[in-house]
């Protein structure tokens, strides 16, 4: 089922004077409930400006954005309430950490939302069990915490509130290779207990690669692709002339290419990589 569209979007900074910036440019896309939709694009393509369009923080200079059906933007329409629904976490979201405890700032969007205490208490504990941050925390400063709890909280923050969609932009930036890997298994599997739309923005194309249903390619601030994480992946060429670097195993497989070996180069995680090798191999030990 469609959960979040966009139809002809079009967003121009400072317009009308010397600074005009068109930041992006009849960007059309559907997303159906469930999906995990991985977002890509070299520094400046209007990946930041795209996903903050999709709860209300910023008005479309031109075109519609619809969320379960309706038009935010519509005459009457409540952008409070959109933004209940699509929950954003920004890149570095422990800058969005501001309360006197953890468990406070997890309780603010709960609390906005207009919940009891008992229910605020339960999607506090379970939003931060589920993020990995322990009880004993909740009574701490946030500013106390470590770089990585201190994003934990943050997403905490965001998933007490349940959202239908979760947009991440670039949430695992500066983390170490580890609690990266953490978190997006975490973001992952609350996807499939809960069927949340969770939107990723990310430069890492090994994350994008592994978790990702369908990529969503921006280029200058227009769509380049939109379509499955195997097929988006087939134009590595591409998305290497635009500055993105492709999964290091994608790369093997088009110098394998190249080399005359007749491999896929849709390849894009390790299992496949495997499990194409082996084809390979068996076929040559069957001649």
């Amino acid at each position: 089922m469609e959960i979040l569209k966009t139809e002809h979007l079009r967003f121009v900074y400072s317009p009308g004077t010397p600074f005009e910036k068109t930041a992006i440019d009849d960007i059309s896309i559907t997303v159906s409930e469930g999906e995990f939709i991985g977002i890509i694009g070299h520094t400046g393509s209007g990946k930041s400006t795209l996903v903050q369009h999709l709860n209300g923080l910023l008005k479309p200079t031109g075109g519609k954005v619809f969320v379960m059906g309706q038009d935010i933007h519509r005459k009457g329409g409540s952008l409070r309430d959109v933004r209940f629904k699509v929950g954003l976490v920004f890149q570095y979201p422990e800058h969005q950490l501001f309360d006197e405890t953890v468990y406070k700032d997890i309780a603010f969007g709960p609390t906005n939302m207009g919940l009891g205490e008992s229910e605020i208490k339960e999607r506090v504990r379970y939003a931060a069990k589920f993020t990995g941050l322990s009880e004993d925390l909740l009574e701490k400063s946030p500013f106390d915490l470590s770089g990585g709890q201190k994003r934990r909280a943050a997403i905490a923050g965001v998933i007490a509130m349940m959202p239908k969609i979760l947009i991440l932009d670039e949430p695992t930036a500066g983390l170490d290779p580890g609690g990266r890997d953490e978190i997006l298994e975490q973001i992952n599997q609350y996807r499939k207990q809960t069927g949340t739309t969770v939107l990723l923005v990310s430069h890492s194309m090994e994350d994008i690669a592994e978790h990702a249903d369908r990529v969503l390619v921006l280029n200058k601030g227009r769509l380049m692709f939109f379509d499955t994480t195997e097929r988006v992946f087939r134009h590595s060429r591409e998305l290497e002339q635009i500055g993105l670097q492709v999964p290091d195993v994608t790369k093997t497989f088009l110098l394998l290419r190249d080399m005359g070996m007749p491999v896929d180069t849709g390849v894009y995680t390790v299992e496949d990589a495997a499990d194409q090798l082996k084809k390979i191999f068996a076929g040559v030990k069957g001649c």
